[in-house]
Formats: C-alpha cells, structure tokens, sequence
C-alpha cells in the first residue's frame, strides 16, 4: 500500500499519497488551485505558473503541480498575495490571446476564460500588439489557431505521452516560441494519426476539431457515457449530443483501460450513425426492387417464409448467425430465438473464427478463456512478448501504452512477428520466424530456459502437472534446429529466452495473427506453458493476454 503522507492547506489537514504534488493532493481532497498547463495524466511541467502557492518556512511562492508533498507541509494556497500574482499572470496570458470568445469552438468550456472570470477580470490591462497569425486547416478533423495558444504544452505532452508520436514541439524560444508540427509543416503532411489527444488536451480553443464546428455550444450538449464500438480494448467514451445527434466524442478520464485517449476511429469514426445510406426502415424486394416496407410487414413475411421452409425440410435446414458486436443480451435473445423457434442448434457467431483458439487453449490451461491481467498492468511488467499482433493498428490504444512503457518506463518488448510493425522499432529483441512455425519457436525459448536453468522451480514443482513429459518434448527443439525450421538466429532466440526468464514481471500479448492457424490452439497453449514455466501466472504485471477484434468477442 502507498504511504501516505499527512499535510494542511489553508489550515485544512488532508491526506496525500507519497510522491504527489501539492495540486494533485489538493484536487484529490477537493480544493480546487487554479492551474491551466496541468492536466491529469499527463507529465506536469510548471509551465503556466498559474498554480502557484506558499509553503511556510520557504521563500516565495512554488508551482503546486511540480512540488512533492512532505510530511508535515503546511500550504497556503490563497492570500491576497498570491490571488494577485495569478490575477496578474492571467492578464499576461491574455494579453496574447485572440479574444473572439462569441464565435470561438470552446466557448462554454474553456479553462482560460473560466480562470479570467474566476479571477475577475474583466478588462484588459496589457493591449494585444502581436500580428494574427495565420489559421492551419489542412488536417480533415483538426483545426489549428496559433492565435489562441498560450503555449501551456498540454498538447506536445499528449501527443508525446497518449498517443506517443512525438509530432507536436515548440519551435523557437523566449517570446517568439509557438507550437510546430513536424518540422513546422502543416498537420497533414506530418505522421499524425489524428487520435485527437492533442484536441482533448488543448485548455483553449487553440485546438478544435473541425467536425464539429458550428454545430453546438457545451451546455447545449447531452452528455452520455457509453463504450467504444469498435476493438476489444474497450475504450470509456462521452457521446455530446445535440438534437438526437451525435456531434463530438470525448474520452472518459476516469475509464479504466484508456484513461481518457481515444483512437481515431473512437474520437472521429461516429459518422455512419447520422450517414444518408443508413437503413431506417425496412426494405422489402418486390418486382426485384427493394421498396420500403413497415415493420409488421417485414417481420410477418420473414416469420412466413421460415416457417415454410422448416415445415418443408426440417428444424435443421435453418441457421443462425450472430456477431460480437452484439451485446450478450442480443446474442442470448438471438441464440433463443433460433433453439426455440427454429429449433435447431444450427447457431454461430463470428468470433469463434477468431477466438475459438484462444478459448480452447486458455480454458485448458487456465480454466478461463480470457485475458489473465488487465490492459493497465502492462505499466507494471518488465518483459513484454507480442505476437500475431499489429497492435498499433488494431489496438492503437493498447500500442500506444506499449509504446509508452518501452519508451518511458524502460520495458523492455520482445515482438515476434515475421512483418516489420510499428512496435519492432520499440523492440528490444525482433524475432522474425516463418508463418506457421510459432510452436517451434516458443518451444524453443522453453528449451533455453529449461537449458539454462532459468525456469521457476518452485512455480513448476508446486502449481504445474506433467513437467517432466513436457520437459522431454521440448528438449527436442534446439535453437539450431529452431533457426533452420523458423528462419530465426539462433542467437536471437537465446537472447529473448533469456529476457523474458529473467525478468521478474513477463507478459505476453497475442492476438489473430497466432490463433486463425490450424494449430491456433497449440499456439496458445504453447504460450501458456511459456508463462507457467517461468512463474508468470498469478501476479500483477504477468500472464497470456489475448486481444480481441472486435468489441464483445469476449462477451459473444
């Protein structure tokens, strides 16, 4: 458990985790000290100075969102004093600041102007004499204005750690510093994937998303929490809604698996619930044209005709298939109308192409056909082993993390895949093996490890069967007799045999790109008994974890 640490603010004794700021000690016990270059989650730089407080027995004032709680700390978070300092820096901030709040995207839910107003400013002290500069537009869903950036770095940050691209940076120093992106060409022509961390993060209207323009003030909006429909990460997103309409989509800070990023299809993919060329009635084909039809008439004619052809040939000449992207709900109901009424069990659904694998194998060795950790513990592993996943383009949230973990926390990836993905220039280790050899080669770093030593003795003696039967067989493959089936060097595979043994924290990832194989089942299986060899089951930032393609494959 964390220690905690006891201090006051404004004579008020809260409690603070060990290693937090004053400003997150202080939110957490809901006092509120005006920042606007902190955002949670993100890196805290200090960078607007709005945040500033007193610490009695220093001089001066701090930043509240770079300052480690102490024991004992007393803060003085409001004085005259200090209400003046932040009054006076916001003036500052808005004295280079484009002010056509009237028209402005973020009107209703901008920090800046919620700050002047909390502050009460109500005229400017310092003229604007900086020159407009020019609005850049070429992005299809991001609008960039320089002119109402106060350059807080909220979004360099967001794009640097969420989505970790790195396409965002200061250009220039001193007063002639501004955000570029790339190197300073517009947004298109760089390598942003438009995720739109940067959107969210942005405290003014300095960024904006373009869809959206015109199209609704904040307090206009409905706001419904709901999750992604697209992948399996399972994404915590806010619909804002105006008129029955979808019009902007947020990521949910506080959702456990994506805290608050979102992917492009997550953030932009919302169209085809509004688009022209979705059905809204039912169709029925009459003199080979399809005309509209009402539901009793469409349902009576489907009803009709699948009650002759069951008459006619039989319960069993029917079938059913659903999807996971239907709720467990729908699919019960589904799998009950085609048992019941049909009275077969002539019943599918799509997942079982890709998950059936997963399910047989994990349920043999685990007795559960699910992931064995959740998406946050990869945070926490030393050793990450992908395979049969391009994780950045079907899990871009997931491969953000662990591009972020590879690239901050020093977690060292292991990607087997014979393609050249995004994630193997994070790679400590890239194994390239033939398509169709992965038994061959988790055999074979389970030869090393078993070679070596390197294997959990106590974990294998007292949580495994048949060690010595399995021991037996792996033997057998040999990392020179590895390297001539799968095409990887042997030297490779011993290094990342060694890697992901000797780490205290190993996972594993895979996905479709192992289990849509006749020997998918061996594949997970194979993985499971890598993990249960070196201890990796049972603690946090461990085990096999299978991603999903869809949202409720799981479920389904």
């Amino acid at each position: 458990m964390a220690e905690t640490i006891n201090l006051t603010i404004d004579g008020k004794p809260i409690k603070a985790k060990k290693g937090s700021t004053i400003l997150e000690a202080a939110l957490n016990n809901g006092i509120e000290i005006p920042h606007l270059c902190y955002k949670k989650g993100l890196s805290s730089v200090g960078a607007c100075r709005v945040c500033l407080v007193k610490i009695k027995g220093r001089p001066g004032m701090v930043t509240s969102c770079t300052t480690e709680v102490a024991e004992g700390m007393e803060v003085i978070a409001f004085d005259e004093e200090i209400n003046e300092a932040r009054k006076l820096i916001v003036e500052l901030i808005l004295s280079e600041h484009k002010h056509d709040c009237l028209v402005c995207e973020s009107n209703g839910q901008c920090e800046l102007q919620d700050l002047a107003y909390q502050l009460g400013i109500d005229k400017l002290r310092f003229p604007i004499e900086e020159p407009a500069k020019m609005i850049e537009d070429s992005s299809e869903a991001i609008l960039r204005d320089p002119n109402k950036c106060i350059l807080c770095g909220r979004c360099v940050r967001a794009c640097a750690e969420l989505a970790v691209q790195d396409i965002l940076e200061f250009g220039n120093r001193g007063s002639e510093a501004y955000i570029i992106a790339g190197l300073d060409q517009p947004l298109a022509e760089t390598d942003c994937v438009t995720c739109g961390a940067c959107v969210q993060a942005c405290p003014t209207g300095a960024l904006t998303e373009k869809l959206a323009r015109f199209q609704g003030r904040s307090w206009e909006f409905r706001k419904v929490r709901t999750t992604c429909p697209y992948c399996g990460v399972g994404c915590q997103i806010e619909l804002n809604i105006k008129d029955n309409k979808i019009i902007k989509v947020y990521g949910v800070e506080e959702g456990p698996e994506n805290k608050g990023h979102l992917c492009v299809k997550g953030r932009f993919g919302f169209d085809f619930v509004h688009h022209k060329d979705r059905l809204t009635t039912p169709l029925i084909k009459r003199n080979g044209k399809f005309e509209e039809a009402s539901w009793d008439e469409a349902l009576d004619l489907i009803a009709t005709k699948f009650s002759r052809l069951k008459n006619k040939y039989g319960p069993d000449s029917l079938a059913g298939l659903s999807s996971a992207k239907c709720t467990n709900e729908e699919n019960y109901l589904f799998q009950k109308l085609v048992r019941v009424c049909f009275e077969t069990n002539n019943v599918d659904h799509c997942a079982r192409l890709c998950h059936a694998s997963t399910v047989a194998g994990l349920s043999r060795a685990f007795g559960s056909g699910a992931m064995t950790n959740s998406i946050r513990e990869f945070e926490k592993s030393d050793v990450i082993l992908i395979t049969g996943s391009n994780t950045t383009e079907n899990h871009p949230v997931i491969g953000n993390l662990l591009k972020y973990v590879a690239k901050y926390n020093g977690v060292k990836l292991i990607v087997v895949d014979p393609r050249e993905i995004e994630l193997t220039k994070y790679a400590a280790i890239w194994l390239r093996q033939r398509g169709g050899t992965d038994v061959v080669w988790i055999n074979g770093l389970m030869n090393v490890i078993i070679q070596e030593g390197l294997y959990d003795k106590e974990f294998v003696k007292s949580r495994t069967e048949n060690f010595e039967e399995f021991k037996r067989v792996v033997l057998k493959y040999t990392p020179e007799k590895v390297e001539k089936i799968t095409g990887i060097p042997k030297e490779k595979l011993i290094e990342a045999a060694r890697m992901y043994a000797r780490a205290e924290r190993g996972s594993i990832i895979f996905a479709m790109g192992i289990t849509q194989h006749i020997t998918g089942t061996d594949n997970v299986l194979s993985l499971a008994n890598l993990a249960m060899l070196c201890g990796n089951v049972g603690k946090e930032g461990t085990g096999v974890n299978p991603l999903r393609g869809q949202n409720n494959v799981q479920g389904a």
